[in-house]
């Protein structure tokens, strides 16, 4: 039998377990909904690209199972990307418990822009950041060079921006998560300013492609949402803990 301090330990486990089992299960709801379309999302995807390679030029496939296997791998990260509230929810329904009065009052609003601001940076990335990479990466192509960009070497190196830009937008949570933690304070992060500025363009150089438009398109948006995230760090004050009283 299990003793008194094991059974809170296990309703955790299972708790656990049965939250992580409904994520998975959203996203292959999700992912079931939109396999049928996953050549059309990867269509969309690739249609940056497209757009500015040279006319005649296609996109390969050098492994014989890549044009079904990648169109369906693209289709599964997007089942989960299109989860995250959801998967979201179940964090915040798991921690929420075992929060303060005043956690829980920021801890939800951070869960919801979080994922806004991962959506955010993504969406940059696509609309604005592929546009000029591509164009840049295909204008200096030397003479003479067909482009033919595999499918699967494209697929891999959108998703990197992708995560890369989506990371880059959650400046303002870690900032405010840090204050509210004690890691640090605004005050001394206002202090590094500088050096945050340099980090911010060296991440931009190490994670985008090798020109100096990508670079900046990401490392402005960071800089911008540091400052962001200094201000509502400044304007919130934790308060002390206090445990909730119990229920008669």
């Amino acid at each position: 039998m299990n003793s008194p301090s094991q059974q809170p330990f296990l309703s955790h486990l299972y708790e656990l377990r049965d939250r992580l089992l409904k994520a998975i299960g959203a996203v292959l709801v999700i992912f079931i909904a939109l396999v049928y379309f996953a050549q059309d999302i990867y269509q969309f995807i690739a249609a940056p690209l497209i757009a500015e390679m040279p006319e005649g030029a296609s996109m390969i496939a050098t492994d014989v199972a890549s044009p079904f296997f990648v169109p369906i791998k693209l289709t599964i990260v997007v089942s989960a990307a299109l989860a995250v509230p959801f998967i979201l929810h179940q964090v915040w329904a798991f921690i929420a418990p075992g929060l303060y009065k005043h956690e829980r009052k920021l801890a939800a609003p951070l869960l919801i822009m979080s994922s806004l601001l991962f959506y955010a940076g993504a969406a940059f990335a696509f609309y604005v950041v592929f546009p000029l990479a591509f164009h840049f990466l295909t204008a200096i192509a030397p003479e003479g060079v067909t482009i033919a960009t595999d499918i699967g070497s494209y697929l891999d190196f959108v998703l990197k921006l992708f995560f890369a830009f989506g990371l880059a937008f959650e400046v303002p949570i870690f900032i405010i998560v840090m204050c509210w933690t004690g890691i640090t304070t605004p005050q001394s992060l206002s202090a590094k300013r500088p050096y945050i500025i340099v980090g911010a363009f060296v991440f931009g150089m190490l994670l985008t492609p090798p020109d100096v438009f990508s670079q900046t398109l990401l490392a402005l948006p960071m800089w911008f949402l540091f400052e962001v995230g200094l201000v509502v760090a400044k304007l919130y004050r934790p308060e002390d803990p206090e445990p909730e009283e119990e229920e008669s």
